[in-house]
């Protein structure tokens, strides 16, 4: 197969269909959405049994507990996908959307009206469920889509992809408006992230160094984050039990994920009071403790940290903990080490709550709230396809509106410019 020629077949189809699903209307989109779900429902043996190769050739090539169950699909995930799919259906449709319009001086009406981005490129690893999950937004947004799922799921994938395209076939959509890259040929994410003829923005899913990769070869615009290193600072004006609560959540809910805090910071006015408390919670659930020197001062069983504990994103049962003498130092550590994802900050000072909100630049920024609410469906949106840490276009999780563009109209009645 020469690739090339291959993915730029499937770009010049996306482009072709991304122009057709732009113009279908809201209820064209969402019959097209549940009647994906209603074949996905139907499918479910065909979608586990194709699921079952991909998780042979896993354990063949030894990957490990975790990586197979990120691979797995059950029928708990087949119901977890029409799910997906109906609420996505449910949700409001972004598509031209008019805001902002007002009068000039001259006559004429100016607004803003949302539109599609165009084509979309989805490179993700693992889970098999990001091909409907991304599918649906795209769908929804009226965008194309071409998604490179990773080698080990390729199975999993196409037998989504082919649920995906019958039901757009029977709603009178056109099938290439999602399309899966059937080649694991590494080649094919080198040509997909450089085609900007074809593809407007490239969204990476999967680890730091897919992430890298991305960012530093593609030619197209990339929606993305790299690392989160997540921050809770509790400030000597933080209830304490909210505080402990809080603390122990941001890091025990689930380890694995972008939106656990990684570095605890704590006023030195509450330190010794609030310390001693957390760490026999933090070592009582297994996780690894390492602090500056007052810290370790305080708890026994905490280890030195090092300058890169302070930069580290660890996915992982280990916490950085730093004392900090009051909000200001501890925005500064946050300005100097923060990856741009989350930080939260726990007081009942009002006139702090509203510096720290104004005066830290990450993309979600809370006042006594969990680290782990930085969720697209946890904000409202219904699902994400992905975080972004940049300041351009999109920022935080990204849903439906993340997946649109603003374009000025303006309305006039033969007017003229004197």
């Amino acid at each position: 197969m020469d690739i090339k020629v291959y993915m730029q077949g499937l770009g010049l189809q996306a482009k072709k269909a991304g122009r057709e699903i732009s113009r279908a209307d809201s209820g064209k989109k969402n019959q097209a959405l549940l009647k994906i779900a209603e074949i996905i429902e139907s499918s479910e043996a065909f979608l586990i049994a194709e699921n079952q190769k991909d998780l042979d050739v896993g354990k063949q090539n030894g990957l490990d507990a975790a990586s197979l169950d990120r691979l797995a699909i059950t029928a708990s995930g087949v119901k977890a996908m029409t799910e997906g799919l109906k609420q996505v259906a449910a949700l409001p449709d972004p598509v031209g959307e008019i805001s902002e319009l007002s009068y000039r001086p001259s006559g004429i009406q100016v607004g803003q009206m949302r539109v599609p981005l165009g084509v979309i490129g989805i490179i993700y690893e693992s889970r098999p469920n990001v091909t409907v999950d991304a599918a649906a937004l795209c769908l929804k947004s009226g965008n194309a889509c071409i998604l490179r799922g990773g080698s080990e799921a390729i199975h999993s994938n196409q037998a989504i992809a082919s649920c995906i395209s019958k039901g757009l076939e029977a709603s009178g959509l056109p099938v290439e408006a999602v399309q899966i890259v059937a080649t694991a040929d590494r080649e094919a994410v080198g040509e997909l992230i450089t085609m900007k003829n074809y593809v407007d923005i490239i969204v990476p899913r999967g680890g730091k160094s897919l992430i890298e990769r991305i960012s530093k070869e593609a030619t197209i615009p990339v929606i993305k984050h790299l690392d989160g290193i997540c921050h809770v600072y509790i400030d000597d004006k933080a209830a304490l039990d909210k505080a402990i609560k809080i603390a122990v959540n941001a890091k025990t809910h689930r380890y694995g994920v972008c939106n656990a805090m990684e570095t605890l910071l704590v006023a030195e006015g509450i330190a010794a009071k609030i310390l001693p408390l957390l760490a026999d919670i933090y070592l009582d659930k297994g996780v690894e403790l390492r602090g500056c020197p007052k810290t370790c001062s305080l708890i026994p069983q905490c280890s030195r940290a090092t300058e890169e504990d302070w930069q580290t994103e660890y996915l992982a049962p280990i916490l950085s903990i730093k004392i900090v003498h009051d909000m200001d130092e501890a925005m500064e550590h946050i300005n100097q080490y923060s990856s741009s994802h989350t930080e939260a900050i726990v007081t009942e000072d009002y006139t702090r709550a509203r510096r720290f909100l104004r005066e830290v630049d990450s993309s979600s920024v809370m006042v006594n709230a969990s680290t782990r609410f930085a969720d697209g469906f946890e904000y409202g949106l219904g699902a994400e396809i992905g975080i972004s840490t940049d300041k351009l276009h999109a920022r935080g999780p990204v849903g439906l509106k993340g997946m649109t563009s603003l374009k000025y109209i303006v309305l006039g009645d033969g007017h003229i410019r004197k």
